[in-house]
């Protein structure tokens, strides 16, 4: 039986292998059916069996015109300060440097370093500072934002940021591990970015 399905099951797999598709996209329906009746033909008892392409949903439609405004999410492990958010852009802080996103934007991930993420909404600007997380804009003119945390910028008080500054750099000094360095280096960076966003 199991060569019998190998034989017949096989050559329907390679052809529709050998055929090219954007991922996400549904497998074209010659491919699927003609799958579907070898299968038939040599388990009929059977039902054809699920692939990983049967559970990939279509994409998102994409506008020919681009959009006026960019939906923004912006998701933190206890909230979601912005869902479905209509605004005119965003700037973010990726490790690459800061990166504007307006509607339109080419897709693209991004990871976030701490600093300051700019939402702008007309003439509004809202400011939070994000420690760390990633970006996802995609095609559709939606940019998802997951950080570790956000805060914004009017809750950061300057003086404990010089404090916090001040003993990062002193642990920096008197570590004397590769792990003391390295979370006392990420202490500095991110007192550092709180104090550049602050102004200080």
């Amino acid at each position: 039986m199991f060569h019998s399905a190998k034989r017949v099951l096989l050559p329907a797999a390679r052809a529709a292998a050998g055929v090219a598709r954007i991922h996400g996209s549904a497998a074209a329906p010659a491919e699927a059916a003609s799958l579907a009746e070898a299968y038939k033909r040599v388990a009929p008892q059977l039902d054809v069996p699920s692939t990983p392409t049967t559970y990939l949903k279509e994409r998102p439609a994409v506008s020919a015109t681009i959009p006026e405004k960019l939906t923004l999410n912006l998701s933190l492990p206890h909230a979601m300060p912005f869902s479905a958010k209509q605004v005119d852009s965003v700037i973010i802080p990726a490790t690459s440097g800061q990166m504007g996103v307006l509607p339109g934007h080419v897709a693209s991930i991004a990871e976030l370093k701490p600093g300051l993420l700019t939402v702008i909404e007309g003439t509004t600007e809202t400011k939070l500072f994000v420690s760390s997380g990633f970006a996802f804009v995609h095609p559709n003119s939606v940019l998802d934002v997951a950080a570790v945390d956000a805060v914004p910028l009017d809750q950061i008080d300057g003086e404990e940021v010089k404090k916090g500054l001040a003993a990062a750099n002193a642990k920096v000094a008197s570590a004397t591990t590769d792990l003391e360095k390295a979370e006392a280096q990420i202490s500095v960076d991110v007192h550092s970015a709180l104090s550049a966003a602050l102004g200080l």
